[in-house]
């Protein structure tokens, strides 16, 4: 006969919470079955499967996956950092990395790492304290401590975003130099010979910037104004760096923003100044985000797939915990312009 645990009232010993041997009374198998009903379910009968989801349902039991995790050593856990939960930018590759590591049965854990690294090392040790299956980087680690704890932990690392010759483990990006090249050679080729930068003072948009201006100096433009602000960037932000570039550089034609956020308050500001783009003044963003498609004009502008990223991520980490040999450890993307109506 199935026994009846009433939740809240049964004789248990620790925290009082519901245990494993509870959800097995109820579902009428033994704690055995129960463990892997739950944990690899492909071992036991759909009946068995049933009685146990059921007696899960019905008791609120949560599984404790730290223990199961030291008994496996799979902890069912990957752990992202991303710079900040508030930029859209990585959302593709969040989502995407999100949805593929549960289609495998994994869950993801984020942490915010902001744009100056920081709070990196402290973020690191406390990620892999908890020994996740996986460790996913936006952007490369740049702190030799915190690659040297990475390395000395073993677990599984994939940095995204990013290109390096040298990662940590795996690699799944772009260059961010060949995108500023890229920009460079597009604009210069429609005529514009005075551009101007607007950038938020991360590495990755340096990075951008560097290769702007190299490839630019290149062409024969050797003077490329540059007007910081911080990052995340904004809509705002973009609007007082046209107001500071209207004055430090007047002649400028063309202004390259490091993101659409910034393009898109750059057209605003010029908008509200009575300026025409891109009659007046040409506007260059970065990331193709929804709303670049419709602003008036639209933003030309440079796309990552991120849903891309985010899914090789997962693929990596996944194949990687089932004892995969990954041969090839480096995957470059690449990216693509997006040209619109605002150059």
């Amino acid at each position: 006969m199935i026994q009846q645990i009433v939740p809240g009232r049964a004789a248990r010993r620790g925290s009082g919470g519901i245990t494993l041997s509870d959800v097995s009374k109820l579902a009428g198998v033994s704690t055995i079955t129960v463990s892997r009903a739950l944990n690899t379910p492909e071992l036991v009968s759909p009946d068995t499967r049933e009685k146990v989801r059921a007696a899960v349902e019905r008791t609120g039991y949560v599984p404790n996956r730290l223990a199961g995790g030291l008994a496996s050593n799979r902890s069912r856990l990957v752990a992202a950092l991303v710079p900040t939960i508030a930029g859209p930018v990585f959302l593709e590759t969040i989502q995407a990395l999100t949805e593929a590591l549960d289609e495998a049965g994994y869950q993801l854990m984020l942490g915010q790492s902001g744009y100056h690294h920081s709070r990196e090392d402290a973020l690191i040790d406390a990620i892999i304290g908890r020994r996740p299956d996986g460790i996913v980087l936006t952007g490369i680690m740049h702190s030799a401590e915190g690659r040297r704890r990475l390395l000395a932990s073993g677990i599984p690392v994939v940095e995204t975003w990013d290109l390096t010759p040298t990662p940590v483990d795996m690699l799944v990006g772009f260059s961010h130099e060949k995108v500023g090249a890229a920009i460079a050679g597009f604009l210069h080729a429609k005529g514009y010979r005075h551009p101007a930068v607007v950038t938020g003072d991360d590495q990755r948009a340096d990075l951008r910037r560097r290769g702007f201006t190299a490839a630019m100096a290149d062409l024969g433009v050797t003077t490329v104004p540059v007007h910081t602000v911080a990052a995340p960037t904004t809509l705002g932000s973009g609007r007082t760096a046209l107001t500071a570039l209207l004055t430090d550089a007047p002649h400028t034609d063309v202004l390259v923003c490091s993101s659409d956020a910034l393009a898109h308050g750059v057209i605003t500001e010029a908008h509200a100044r009575g300026l025409r783009v891109p009659a007046d003044l040409g506007v260059m963003g970065f990331g193709d985000l929804a709303f670049a498609q419709h602003t008036h004009p639209a933003i030309t502008t440079v796309r990552i797939d991120g849903t891309a990223i985010g899914r090789q991520a997962a693929r990596f980490i996944v194949e990687r915990a089932k004892g995969v040999e990954v041969t090839q450890k480096v995957i470059d993307l690449g990216f693509s312009l997006i040209e619109r109506d605002s150059v």
